[in-house]
């Protein structure tokens, strides 16, 4: 007696049965998009609306208006703050070269192993606990008003320059640390692999362990890299003319405040497209450590 095959008796075999048919597609839902878009909007709308409601309906608002947002000061203004901005965006990218280039000299210097340079080290350590330490304006002002007073041969007796080196010394105790934590990130069979190689220690740094090191560290560096843009103007408190100077002497003349909007407005343009870059640069970080993960 002959039994059917469970697979003609279903009239076709499993095993020779096609991929399933793929879903069908939809269409693109205008409501599911438009309904968080509005959602937001609407919240944002509130928010602010309430807030400059509640601001302009103050019984001062008209004299603040006037003293803060004068729009004829403002353009008056304009022409000195943004002479003095350059000034900053100057002082800024010098002292910015200055500081990587510093800084990464420090955190070799502390990632070296070999026990002769212990005393190196231990100089380097003691650096950055004392500029990490103190205020950055605090440095500004006694490296500002205090070294040009002492009149030394061969040094500059400029404001500027000092003022510039107190922001050199002080970040760069910060950018060193961040290079360091870049370093020790990188894996130890790293260093493993090129001693077996017969790389010497400063070669290891040089081929190997920086260019992965540097890598790792772009999104912090670039938020440093904001910070400094700002902070250049404490030099503005030792008689550097840059923007905020230039802004603080149209107010001492005029009485009107509206110079220091125009100040802060030009910084703003200058830090926001960096900040936004440093999320961009985080954002792709981020998913290249998730596929070198995956």
């Amino acid at each position: 007696m002959t039994t059917a095959h469970p697979a003609k008796a279903g009239g076709q075999d499993p095993a020779r049965r096609g991929p399933p048919p793929p879903p069908p597609k939809r269409g693109f839902d205008w409501r599911a998009a438009a309904l968080p878009t509005a959602i937001g909007l609407a919240s944002f709308i509130s928010v602010f609306g309430g807030l400059a409601l509640y601001v302009t309906s103050a019984e001062q608002w008209p004299r603040i208006k006037l003293q803060f947002f004068n729009l004829d000061a403002m353009i008056a203004a304009f022409p000195r703050v943004l002479q003095g901005f350059w000034v900053n965006i100057q002082v800024w990218l010098t002292v910015l070269v200055c500081i990587l280039v510093w800084a990464l000299v420090l955190a070799i210097v502390r990632s070296l192993r070999a026990p002769w340079f212990a005393p190196f080290r231990l100089m380097v350590v003691i650096y950055i606990d004392i500029f990490r330490g103190v205020p950055v304006l605090l440095l500004v002002l006694l490296f500002g008003f205090g070294i040009p007073a002492l009149n030394l041969p061969g040094l500059p007796n400029s404001g500027l320059f000092w003022g510039s080196v107190a922001m050199v010394l002080s970040y760069a105790a910060y950018v060193a640390e961040i290079y360091r934590s870049g370093i020790d990130a990188v894996h130890e069979g790293q260093r493993a692999a090129a001693k077996s190689l017969g790389l010497s220690e400063w070669q290891t740094l040089r081929y190997a362990i920086l260019p992965q090191a540097l890598r790792n560290v772009v999104p912090a560096l670039m938020n440093i890299v904001v910070a400094l843009q700002k902070d250049v103007a404490l030099l503005s408190v030792i008689g550097v003319r840059d923007a905020v100077r230039e802004a603080q002497i149209y107010t001492a003349s005029t009485f009107n405040y509206s110079s220091l909007i125009v100040a802060a407005g030009l910084f703003l343009l200058a830090t926001i497209p960096m900040a936004r870059l440093a999320d961009y640069l985080t954002r792709r970080d981020r998913m290249r450590r998730l596929q070198i993960a995956a």
